[in-house]
């Protein structure tokens, strides 16, 4: 089974600059066809102080970035995506995308070309710390139409960059300042000196976004528990079936599952009273999740010790609540906000990625049709995003919120009416997945939504 992507050496060129100032190192670019990691670049400063104007700049060239410039692609509207990095940034895990989230992968053309690398999850399977089995469902039992696949970041990043057009993503072009012009186009001044003037900004620049916060925007709050996440690697392949394995303790929770035919995801969810530094050193963060759960089943133990160094990572869990009235708006001008950006969530519903994805083809749409009748029409297609994806986005960041907290309980009483009462006999999964129905046509130039 494959399990990796190349990318296209013309992705890396950028209209920002004429060829002549493209310089590359020859190292980068030997061999290109066989080679399964993304290729770098290195590009040389444009002329500072220069304005060059675009019609439409996607800020970060994460998941919600490239989402976004492909499904405008696919409506026939070009965009350049600005990434700071010096590549793509294919590093960390993997991410679960439940039905929704497949929806709109097939949408713009990319979820066959997935579905064969990645294994479908039949199920799921609750345990207590000791290894008892407290529940287990099969997703197709509960909805027939049901699709759960974990996904690696990194070959769903390189998929989604390998849809787009020579020129299409530009490189270390970290956003240094914003400003508005009188006739309410955008200013982007980069780290290099580089100014673009762009008619629409599209910030997708995650969590900690610069867009977001010149917006007003508050930093997310941290919500009181941490996650060490990793994913193992068994070259001669995983001995698990295909299905999600949680392990529940007190204010502290475990989890598995298969990725593909030879790599397993696991993370573990411990309280901490504050987000902790930062921690990079593989070798410690191995320790550190491991104490955590040295008396669980083994499995997980086992897992861990399999995990490559670049692929195991420790982050503080960190949500913002949009509420009405008091949160600003997904849009200033012709400014919005996409993804984790505009909605960052905790990961416990699955859900952060579906809908960065959901937002990119709504928005997409709207843009597709309103860019062709100018200014007033653009703002109120900003207007018309926020308001479809308001009403979904905001039930779901606390509801995942919400669960979260449920699942890190640490009194002893509460947690074993948890584990004997509330998951076997209460939990029905078909409510609780209900928030997967997503309806997604095909994207198709000249499409009216």
């Amino acid at each position: 089974m494959a399990t990796t992507v190349s990318l296209s050496p013309l992705f890396l060129k950028s209209s920002l600059f004429p060829p002549s100032t493209h310089k590359l190192h020859s190292s980068c670019w030997s061999d290109y066809r066989t080679r399964t990691k993304p290729i770098c670049a290195s590009i040389t400063k444009s002329e500072v102080g220069v304005i060059r104007k675009q019609d439409i700049v996607i800020v970060g060239a994460g998941i919600a970035g490239l989402a976004t410039a492909v499904s405008l692609h696919r409506l026939g509207v070009g965009s350049l995506v600005l990434e700071q990095a010096d590549s793509l940034r294919t590093g960390g895990t993997s991410l679960t995308l439940f039905k929704n989230g497949w929806r709109v992968l097939d949408a713009i053309g990319v979820g066959s070309e997935l579905r064969t690398q990645f294994l479908e999850i039949q199920g799921m399977s609750i345990k207590s710390e000791d290894g008892t089995e407290l529940r287990s469902f099969k997703f197709k039992d509960e909805d027939e139409s049901q699709e759960v696949r974990a996904v690696e970041r990194k070959i769903l990043l390189e998929t989604l960059a390998n849809q787009l057009p020579p020129e299409s993503v530009h490189f270390s072009s970290k956003l240094a300042n914003i400003e508005t012009t009188a006739d309410g186009e955008t200013i982007l001044e980069l780290a290099d000196g580089t100014r673009l003037q762009a008619k629409i900004v599209i910030g997708c620049d995650g969590i900690r976004s610069p867009v977001a916060k010149w917006m007003g925007f508050s930093e997310p709050k941290y919500v009181g528990h941490c996650a060490y996440r990793g994913l193992g690697y068994y070259p001669s392949g995983q001995p698990f079936e295909p299905k999600v394995n949680y392990i529940y303790g007190r204010g502290l929770r475990a989890g598995y599952v298969p990725v593909s035919s030879t790599r397993v995801y696991w993370f573990i969810c411990f309280n901490n009273p504050s987000s902790g530094p930062k921690i990079t050193d593989p070798v410690l963060l191995k320790k550190q999740a491991k104490d955590l759960v040295r008396n669980w089943p083994a499995e997980i133990l086992n897992i861990i010790d399999l995990t490559p160094d670049d692929t195991i990572l420790r982050t503080p869990l960190v949500d913002r609540w949009l509420w009405p009235a008091v949160s600003p708006p997904a849009s200033t001008g012709r400014v919005v906000l996409v993804g984790d950006a505009w909605h960052p969530m905790t990961p416990n519903l699955g859900q952060g990625a579906c809908c960065a994805l959901e937002d990119a083809v709504i928005l997409a749409r709207k843009l597709a049709n309103a860019t062709k009748s100018g200014n007033a029409s653009v703002l109120d297609a900003l207007r018309s995003y926020e308001s479809e994806r308001w009403p979904r986005i905001f039930p779901l960041t606390i509801r995942a919120n919400l669960v979260g907290s449920l699942l890190q309980w640490e009194n002893p009483v509460v947690c074993s009416v948890r584990n004997n009462v509330i998951i076997p006999k209460l939990v029905r999964l078909g409510p609780v997945l209900e928030h997967t129905n997503f309806d997604c046509e095909p994207l198709i130039q000249g499409i009216k939504v």
